[in-house]
């Protein structure tokens, strides 16, 4: 069974593979009809049980272009806990015959749960665990990096790469250290000291909690939505203090490398963690990467499912 679970799950040369094909199958949105038949007559379902409009739509998108037959199924509000409705929704898309599960979950492990539980017997990809990863989002920034900063090409040996906020509460920062560090780029995490998670030290990354004397010279900044819904305490003493000290303004951006770009997952915080001057300004590169993410998840689709029919191209689950 070939999953998607964690970023730690690819090598570097899984990473490229998918990066590669995303290039690939992105120049199918350049025709005029945007479709290719590869996955006709699989059936991918988006099983959500946390909101994230931008990710389910991405992942629709994605399988619908490749020809999947596609089910959206949101089980968000259901009163039933976590372990039991987990198991009970597997056993109905088991019934269904479903080729492959995108999974979206507030608690952290769950899609590995599913993927190694024998409920069900298809491809799982973790569209994000609580605040535990988010891989297809890590691919998606590294393609991006990559066509910024090396003209769309092999890896990223050398850049360096700086990721700002709620590193605590954040999945995206843990696979895209994973995930970066295996394409050779040096990653350095800026945050409050009480926003910086337990352990962070081993981490294949620096670790700084100076905003100003982090940026100079490096390749690209990557701003994290403040999860304000996933705070029970006083992480920081207000918004603007925390804007003060680890926003980016336009004189924040000007530090950066010549070339240097502006990334963040969305949705974002005008006027917290990024400027809305930044955040359209001719660095940003924002907009671009919600078109790369269905370039992504396309071919981690393909990859998996389509893929896997006719040779091993890869083996991503632990």
């Amino acid at each position: 069974m070939r999953h998607l679970l964690s970023a730690a799950d690819l090598s570097r040369d899984d990473a490229i593979l998918i990066l590669d094909t995303a290039g690939e199958l992105g120049r199918v949105t350049d025709r005029a009809v945007k479709k290719l038949p590869t996955l006709r007559g699989r059936t991918v379902v988006n099983l959500f049980f946390e909101d994230s409009t931008r990710t389910r739509i991405s992942f629709e998108a994605a399988a619908k272009r490749l020809s999947a037959d596609v089910i959206t199924f949101s089980a968000k509000g259901s009163s039933v806990s976590k372990g039991e409705s987990l198991k009970d929704t597997a056993l109905t898309l088991e019934a269904m015959g479903a080729d492959a599960v995108i999974v979206r979950h507030e608690a952290s492990g769950a899609p590995h749960r599913l993927a190694h539980s024998g409920w069900i017997d298809c491809a799982v990809v973790n569209a994000g665990d609580g605040t535990h990863e988010h891989p297809t989002q890590a691919l998606l920034d590294a393609f991006t990096l990559r066509h910024h900063l090396s003209g769309g090409e092999g890896a990223l040996d050398g850049r360096r790469i700086v990721i700002v906020g709620d590193v605590l509460h954040s999945r995206v920062a843990r696979s895209n250290v994973l995930l970066l560090h295996a394409l050779g780029a040096s990653v350095t995490l800026v945050a409050p000291p009480t926003l910086m998670p337990v352990g962070v030290d081993t981490w294949p990354c620096q670790v700084s909690y100076d905003l100003d004397d982090a940026l100079p010279g490096a390749d690209a900044v990557m701003m994290l939505r403040v999860q304000r819904e996933r705070m029970n305490a006083a992480f920081f003493p207000s918004t603007h203090e925390y804007s003060r000290r680890y926003g980016l303004d336009t004189r924040r951006a000007a530090l950066l490398a010549d070339d240097g770009i502006v990334l963040h997952p969305g949705p974002m915080n005008r006027g917290m963690e990024i400027t809305a001057d930044v955040a359209d300004g001719s660095r940003s590169v924002i907009v671009e990467q919600v078109t790369n993410g269905v370039n992504v998840r396309m071919a981690v689709l393909y990859l998996i499912l389509g893929g896997r029919a006719e040779t091993d191209v890869w083996e991503m689950s632990a």
